[in-house]
């Protein structure tokens, strides 16, 4: 595991307005953006919860391009656009790193995911070897999810993922959090935008909440997590609440 201070690969994220930029204007309107002048992220993970439409992925895309990765997704090496629509966000973010630099790295997204997945197919057999062997495209959403992340991923890496529930059973999101562990183990770091009260219950992680600021949560203070322990505690009255007339 790599320790907090210089001994891992990002400390911080800060973004540095230009005069020009207006907090009405996008990204800047975002909750996620507009709020964000110093984000200390965790050595381990770093987890950045809210509402849909407060900006997280809009954020994670400018951090994942402010580090080289593709707007789309993919490692460092991966290069392809099915649409150019990512913010210019990533030339105000600045990223104070620690002293060692990391040997791998992966943005995983699930939004563009069956673009990075038609990429990888062209490159070709050599490129699908290090993604368990078979076409991405001939696996379900969720088999193929797992095959990159237990393939693809070796450790020692930087790693940004941006709700990578979306693909996953609960089951699937279990096996996750042992992937992030064993990740973590091989001396990992990860940045994670996530909406799933399974991923974040991750230990000893750190938790942003956007919502008018950055707030440092408790996993069992989540909204995530108490809303659902209510569901699943009394789930025939919730449903009773939530369907009346």
């Amino acid at each position: 595991m790599l320790e907090k201070g210089f001994n891992q690969y990002i400390r911080e994220i800060r973004i540095e307005r230009k005069d020009n930029m207006q907090a009405v204007d996008y990204p800047f309107s975002l909750e996620a953006v507009r709020s964000l002048k110093k984000l200390e992220l965790h050595p381990n993970v770093t987890f950045i919860i809210g509402e849909n439409g407060s900006g997280k992925s809009t954020l994670l895309e400018g951090i994942a391009v402010a580090l080289g990765f593709n707007p789309e997704g993919g490692s460092m090496n991966i290069r392809f656009s099915t649409e150019d629509t990512h913010s210019e966000l990533y030339e105000s973010i600045k990223i104070s790193r620690g002293t060692i630099r990391p040997k791998d790295g992966f943005f995983l997204r699930a939004e563009s995911f069956y673009n990075l997945a038609s990429s990888i197919d062209r490159v070709g057999d050599g490129t699908i070897a290090g993604y368990g062997g078979v076409s991405l495209h001939e696996q379900s959403h969720g088999e193929s999810f797992m095959s990159l992340l237990i393939n693809r991923l070796g450790g020692r890496g930087l790693y940004i993922f941006d709700e990578p529930e979306a693909a996953l059973s609960p089951s699937r999101q279990m096996a996750l959090l042992r992937c992030i562990h064993d990740l973590v183990k091989a001396d990992s770091q990860l940045i994670i935008a996530t909406h799933s009260p399974i991923i974040m219950a991750y230990p000893h992680a750190t938790i942003y909440r956007v919502d008018q600021g950055y707030q440092v949560m408790k996993y069992c203070e989540t909204e995530h997590f108490l809303l659902m322990r209510d569901f699943l505690n009394n789930h025939e009255r919730m449903v009773e609440l939530l369907l009346e007339d």
